[in-house]
């Protein structure tokens, strides 16, 4: 039998030594001379019929022994991490230490331990306030006027008109404060709607009137209740040109308005748009209750400490989504990374907080799902599995949903959105 020793190093961090007696490696040998004779067939033996020592006469001892090797290592590998019950993360890190024909092999495997929940709070006695969707018809309204906004017909105005208080103008803005830019502040083709509120008060009033090609400086304080801090409530320098102004046409609130977006009359239209808002509005709910309960919940409990490699792999997979998220919008991620004046290193560091959430949030979920012996039966994964294939129409797509890599993580999905059910049903108070 392979002897295995294990050793527990700082960091999360396993290393197993193993050694094979050459009775041990002796059915793998035979299958990797087996390999070598259908590689490079053997003269008066067909591939793959040659004996062993017909083989080793051809190839030699070092040779077979390399051809094996990968298959010890794999399978001594997978039965010891089973055996001995260790969840890895990651790839191991194998060092052959010892290879030489009629000799025991030896080798190390360094892997990750994944962490453990020290202690998973009792999170019947946590609790999270359910918030009413409400739509107002305030709500309703601006909805309606987004509607209308984008059927309003913006006519060019002449180059001597004036802005007035209904058009639209498309203005060169850069903003300073004591002299210098404000970062974000500078933009050159800037529009404004002065029929609609602008976040900083008394900026519109300072347009009416203006023309074309006008340039003016004026001094506005930015509201106090800004999300840069360093700029709420400061005064800060605005410097203006006007590039172009529109003259709004907006089409009419009425039933006729309504008519031409397929709805019987105007009524008829609020009622679709407030059902349509409320089902948003839940599923929002539905969402901050999730984020809320699973964050409270990993908050709450003690984790060993997050190995280095597992916040890599987080942190390297949310860059990811990131990416792909961006490049949907028709952005370079490259472009979208510098636009943010940072680094993909820096990047990196502001994730970090966040990564170590989801960690503790995924290991979270899995404690509970043991701790209430929560299971997966087979026809569901074969439903969910059955649902994501009838999205797909080629073939080759449709094959790799049922492989067992994908079936397992549509396990563990399914897995994990009972247990979400289950922390709601517990702490959500309505």
């Amino acid at each position: 039998m392979t002897q295995i020793k294990i050793d527990e190093k700082e960091k999360a961090l396993v290393k197993l030594t193993f050694t094979v007696t050459q009775e041990e490696a002796r059915p793998y040998l035979e299958e990797a001379a087996k390999r070598l004779s259908k590689q490079t067939p053997i003269s008066g033996f067909r591939p793959g019929m040659a004996s062993f020592e017909i083989v080793k006469q051809r190839f030699g001892d070092m040779k077979i022994l390399e051809e094996a090797l990968e298959s010890i290592i794999r399978k001594s590998f997978v039965e010891a991490v089973l055996a001995n019950n260790i969840e890895t993360v990651g790839s191991p890190k194998i060092d052959v230490e010892k290879l030489a024909p009629g000799n025991d092999i030896i080798f190390t495997a360094e892997v990750t331990r994944m962490p453990k929940v020290l202690s998973l709070t009792d999170y019947t006695k946590l609790s999270v306030d359910a918030k009413p969707a409400e739509i107002t018809q305030k709500d309703i309204d601006l909805a309606i006027r987004d509607i209308q906004r984008m059927q309003t017909k913006e006519i060019r105005a002449q180059s001597t008109a004036e802005v007035g208080a209904k058009d639209k103008v498309v203005l060169s803005m850069n903003i300073k404060k004591g002299g210098v830019a404000i970062e974000g502040g500078q933009s050159p083709n800037h529009a404004i709607y002065l029929t609609e509120d602008y976040y900083i008060p008394g900026l519109k009033e300072k347009l009416i009137g203006m023309k074309e090609g006008e340039q003016k400086t004026f001094t506005l304080p930015f509201p106090k209740e800004h999300v840069q801090k360093m700029l709420a409530g400061s005064d800060v320098d605005f410097d203006i040109t006007i590039k172009e102004i529109y003259n709004l046409e907006p089409t009419t609130i009425d039933d006729v308005f309504a008519t031409s977006l397929g709805m019987k009359d105007l009524s008829d239209l609020r009622e679709m748009i407030e059902k349509n808002m409320k089902e948003e509005k839940e599923l929002e709910e539905q969402s901050r209750q999730e984020k809320e309960v699973l964050e409270l919940v990993s908050k709450k409990s003690q984790f060993e400490e997050i190995p280095d490699l597992l916040l890599n792999e987080e942190i390297n997979r949310m860059i990811e989504e990131l990416k792909r998220n961006v490049e949907s919008q028709g952005v370079e991620f490259e472009t979208y990374v510098s636009n943010l004046k940072k680094t993909l290193s820096q990047l990196k560091i502001d994730f970090t907080p966040q990564a170590i959430t989801r960690i503790k949030v995924a290991l979270a979920l899995r404690a509970v799902a043991e701790k209430e012996k929560i299971q997966v039966e087979e026809k569901e994964i074969d439903a969910e599995l059955d649902r994501i294939a009838d999205h797909y129409e080629d073939q080759e797509s449709k094959k790799r949903i049922y492989e067992p890599s994908f079936r397992e993580y549509a396990e563990q999905m399914l897995r994990n959105r009972k247990v979400i059910t289950l922390l709601k049903q517990k702490m959500v108070k309505i």
